[in-house]
């Protein structure tokens, strides 16, 4: 994500009114808006380890509330009182697991100082079971400031690693094992790593945890008998987001305190209550569901948000629909309706013709596109007719584009005009496309609106 200082964005419906009234000018001061800014920046990307005000963690849905305080009462109990624990954090792609472990792992530095140790491995990345104990014995070894020696075996690197586990529990010091992609780690064979992390920690010599995260809901079930009878089999599940939470999670992170932790109470009130009126706008809703109908994940949120507050006006001090259209363009780039809007008239035209044909259900290549194109001509009477040896040119050109592409699916060649080919772009796009591109006739888009159009 860029942090641009600069403000770009414009005031556009919403943005301007709201709670604060004739009084506005007096709390939107530069040092107001700079802070409210740096405060929800802050938020956003996290609250870094040893920051002493809480407010700017990420805040959590009900949801994840619930999963967060679990989590962080089975951390605390196996630094506090030594227990070996281990946990999975299973749910879709993009529903928090990660979001939340970390801001676990965060709270319980700065809760228990230099007693936890994480050490981080993940099933795309160490593709076998030596590779991965390897990765603990180096991660342990920077860890502890000691020497790591990349020549050593399995069973050396395994030995070191029972070793530093007894070593860690005997200055109370906890070693917390994140697994992520745990389903890649559980189909590997005989699953050596699981049974010596888990068979270490059944001993009271040894103070560690395993935290697996996986987007499998039976990762539990891939693991071996004897891995499972070691397996504490506790496990946090996680819920995708639905579109009533997008807007909760939208509230909370873009709300600053009022409670005297941030110093400009009036500004703080008077953001707020802005905030408040503008996400209820109905074109501020329909952004949000379109923005989102893709991915619901907090992230893709807190990124539109981001990009949003990148894009304030620090002149008005409030957010705007303006920003967040601006946010969503930079982060939902289409190639497609960019290359149309770069697109010649000739090009649209064959475009048009081809889409007509394929709403009737006529055969699409070039030779009846041509066709197609020389009937709208010839009953409209346009200024913009041309030979069939530069449309055909045009039509080699939407091919490099990629806006059509030939429906056998092989590479072009001396009969291209004969063969059939498929557009690449939906009704939406090319109506889109036609809107935005400069030089489109009106007859044209015309021509699109209307099939029975002659």
């Amino acid at each position: 994500m860029e942090q641009q200082d600069n403000a770009n964005g414009s005031l556009d419906g919403g943005g301007g009114g709201g709670g604060g009234g004739g009084g506005a000018g007096e709390v939107v001061t530069p040092a107001a808006v700079r802070d409210g800014i740096a405060f929800l920046r802050r938020r956003l990307c996290g609250t870094p380890p040893g920051a002493a005000n809480l407010h700017c963690s990420s805040p959590l849905l009900p949801e994840q509330d619930r999963n967060f305080r679990h989590l962080q009462q089975l951390m605390a109990e196996s630094v506090e009182h030594g227990y070996n624990n281990s946990v999975l954090l299973l749910g879709p792609r993009g529903c928090g697991k990660s979001m939340i472990l970390e801001q676990v792992l965060a709270h319980l530095e700065l809760q228990f100082k230099d007693r936890v140790s994480p050490v981080r491995l993940n099933g795309l990345l160490h593709a076998d079971d030596r590779c991965a104990l390897k990765e603990i014995a180096k991660q342990l070894c920077m860890d502890h400031h000691l020497v790591f020696s990349k020549t050593a075996s399995f069973d050396e690197n395994l030995k070191f690693l029972i070793t530093m586990l007894k070593e860690c529990a005997l200055s109370h010091k906890t070693v917390i094992f994140v697994l992520d992609e745990f389903d890649l780690f559980a189909q590997r064979a005989k699953q050596r790593l699981l049974y010596n992390l888990l068979d270490a920690m059944q001993s009271n010599l040894t103070q560690a945890a395993v935290v697996g995260l996986s987007c499998r809901l039976d990762a539990d079930q891939l693991l071996e008998k004897r891995v499972r009878s070691r397996f504490s089999n506790r496990k946090l599940l996680f819920l995708p987001l639905s579109f009533e939470d997008v807007f909760l999670l939208l509230h909370h992170v873009l709300m600053l305190p009022v409670d005297g932790s941030f110093m400009h109470g009036a500004y703080a009130r008077y953001f707020n209550e802005n905030t408040v009126k503008f996400l209820k706008q109905e074109n501020m809703v329909e952004l949000i569901r379109q923005f989102t109908a893709l991915d619901l994940s907090p992230r893709r949120v807190v990124d539109l948000v981001f990009r949003a507050l990148c894009n304030l006006d620090r002149a008005q001090g409030v957010l705007s629909f303006a920003n967040f259209k601006a946010a969503s363009n930079s982060l939902q780039r289409q190639p497609k309706l960019e290359a149309l809007q770069n697109a010649s008239v000739l090009e649209l035209y064959l475009l048009v013709s081809m889409k007509r044909l394929e709403g009737k259900e006529q055969e699409t290549n070039f030779n009846a596109i041509y066709k197609e194109y020389e009937h709208l001509q010839e009953a409209h009477r346009t200024s913009d007719h041309y030979s069939r040896q530069v449309s055909l040119r045009a039509f080699e050109h939407l091919l490099e584009r990629e806006l059509i592409v030939f429906y056998d699916g092989r590479g072009r060649g001396n009969t291209s005009e004969f063969r059939a080919v498929e557009l690449l772009i939906s009704n939406h796009e090319l109506q889109e496309g036609l809107k935005s591109n400069s030089v489109c006739p009106v007859t044209l888009q015309q021509w699109f609106l209307h099939e029975a159009f002659k």
